[in-house]
């Protein structure tokens, strides 16, 4: 009997790896080059293509930028921007001069995250805005063609702000930082918060929030409070050492917690101890009920100022509810005027 011995199975991979065409296998080479070496692929390609400046023609078989350009089908200034690149990183010692490249011959090539560090994209690198925007990239330790390429593509920006949260909170610290300097930019702010009635409510929120921190803070820092009534006082040490403490749990918070919570707590509080700090003394007590009517009575004489009008005036406006309220705030004066002659002194 004999035995038939099936044939070795051929792996798949191993199948369609011999069935690929030399074109689609030529393409994967390059892919796999330009993934493993990103810019400096092609930075290669015209480094032992273009001549270095100085050299003529007869000196050399590579050729001029503006020939290697129409070759290519795009513009000189893109091709002097990959020339240039491999120029710096040549100076630099990562890659040989031009002198030692001759065309067709390969030579190793940097990783490709490195590429952007010598490659600017950008025409508008060279310009006063180019300029600015690279300053200031080097300045917070990134590369800029990173943020020069942000900058020529507001559109794609908007979209990361609008999709992201912490691109969105990169982009507000920025403006923040921004309008401290902007005049116009600050402006132009100002006028779209005010346009918007979710944002005003959220500014007029958030300033309520600040106001009560402030209040609390200057509490625990300075040892003074103002009452009710507007009489600044020293705070006794109990109420101090409680703003102290409310204060230090609002200073822990991150930057990105809710605080209004927090401060109203920390707001009622010292406002609560405040009220029965002066209901507790005496004298404190008094001096606020005198300083509460000095108040009302102040803002009272003013609007009342305000009321006035000559006697040629009265008839266009006339009615007969205005002299009766007018009488009964008379009686209430007198009321008063005659409790404060009784409570006077004798002499």
């Amino acid at each position: 009997m004999t035995l038939a011995i099936p044939a070795p199975e051929v792996p798949a991979q191993t199948v369609e790896a011999a069935a690929v065409p030399e074109t689609i296998a030529q393409d994967a080479r390059e892919f796999g080059a330009y993934a493993r070496t990103g810019g400096w692929t092609f930075a290669l390609k015209v480094a032992r293509s273009v001549r270095p400046g100085g050299q003529s023609a007869e000196e050399s078989e590579k050729v001029s930028a503006k020939r290697f350009a129409e070759l290519a089908g795009c513009s000189p200034e893109r091709v002097m921007r990959f020339y240039k690149a491999w120029d710096i990183a040549a100076d630099d010692g990562l890659v040989p001069q031009f002198e030692a490249l001759a065309p067709g011959v390969d030579v190793e090539l940097p990783e490709a995250d490195v590429w952007l560090s010598y490659y600017s994209s950008r025409s508008s690198a060279t310009s006063v805005r180019g300029t600015a925007i690279t300053a200031a990239a080097e300045a917070e330790g990134i590369r800029p063609t990173k943020a020069l390429e942000v900058a020529e593509n507001p559109t794609a920006l908007r979209a990361a702000i609008l999709a992201d949260p912490s691109t969105a909170q990169a982009a507000r610290s920025a403006l923040l930082d921004r309008i401290e300097e902007d005049e116009e930019l600050r402006g132009a702010l100002a006028r779209d918060v005010a346009s918007r009635e979710e944002l005003k409510k959220a500014v007029a929120g958030e300033s309520k929030v600040s106001d009560r921190i402030e209040f609390v803070r200057q509490v625990a820092e300075t040892g003074q409070v103002k009452t009710p009534a507007g009489q600044v006082i020293d705070a006794p040490a109990q109420l101090r050492q409680e703003a102290e403490r409310h204060l230090s749990l609002l200073d822990e918070l991150d930057e990105g917690d809710e605080a209004g919570e927090w401060a109203a707590e920390a707001y009622g509080t010292v406002k609560t101890l405040i009220q029965e700090t002066v209901e507790a003394d005496p004298e404190l007590r008094v001096a606020e009920r005198r300083t509460k009517f000095y108040s009302s009575l102040s803002k009272a004489t003013k609007v009342f100022e305000e009321l006035t009008f000559d006697d040629a005036d009265a008839g266009e406006f006339y009615e007969d509810d205005m002299v009766q309220r007018l009488e009964e705030l008379q009686g209430a004066l007198a009321a008063c005027i005659e409790a404060l002659r009784k409570a006077a002194p004798t002499s």
